[in-house]
């Protein structure tokens, strides 16, 4: 039940993402509703970050700071986007949302492998691909605060994903497993989206990928 996870609030009203209705970057309200996306997901990764932490123990304890701080950095990255949304005169909450992001925490709840593989360098890593696109529509658009408020993240983001990165290549080598053959085997087995181009290989790069795994997209 998702009133029973903590930081859930009662809006937005969460739909599958198919049920989202399409964003047009030519009205004002379209791009708010791009805008309260972008937030959602914002929201959404302050959750996973601190699930992170209280969920799995016995890990050293420079993960535990290392994902307290990506916590507060997704609560920056939230505040920024919603104060600029109410600057259309909608916030957080007044368009609906998808659960996407969370549907992937919650099936990799039960190790830290799989959350590590398929929630930063996966999911999150999809937001380093979209971004340039994203900021682009923006800026052509004349909404140039968003724009640099793109540009926030994403600088942030690398960092994110290259925790997740780091972890993971860490716990390959306590388990005794190799990366790519390990990553692709977890994909398989928890049903993870397939990864679709544009890819936007200099920040994949910048955030620990390795060419071998960037050779694989």
């Amino acid at each position: 039940m998702l009133d029973a996870i903590p930081g859930i609030p009662p809006k937005p009203n969460l739909v599958p993402p198919l049920d989202l209705p399409k964003r047009s970057m030519r009205t004002i309200e379209g791009r708010a509703a791009l805008i309260h996306a972008l937030a959602h997901i914002e929201f959404n990764a302050i959750n996973l970050a601190l699930d992170a932490i209280w969920r799995f123990g016995n890990m050293p304890d420079q993960y535990y700071c290392d994902w307290l701080k990506v916590a507060v950095e997704e609560a920056y990255h939230f505040s920024l986007l919603n104060a600029h949304l109410q600057t259309f005169g909608f916030t957080y909450g007044d368009f609906a949302g998808h659960n996407s992001l969370w549907e992937m925490v919650d099936r990799t709840k039960n190790d830290v492998l799989a959350r590590m593989a398929l929630v930063p360098r996966t999911m999150e890593a999809r937001g380093l691909d979209a971004s340039p696109q994203l900021r682009n529509k923006f800026a052509q658009a004349g909404d140039i605060s968003m724009a640099e408020i793109l540009d926030i993240i994403l600088l942030d983001e690398i960092g994110h994903v290259a925790i997740g990165n780091v972890w993971f290549n860490w716990l390959c080598e306590e388990r005794k497993l190799e990366p790519i053959a390990t990553f692709e085997a977890l994909c398989i087995e928890y049903s993870a989206p397939k990864l679709k181009p544009p890819f936007n290989l200099e920040a994949r790069r910048s955030a620990g990928f390795s060419e071998a795994e960037l050779a694989l997209l």
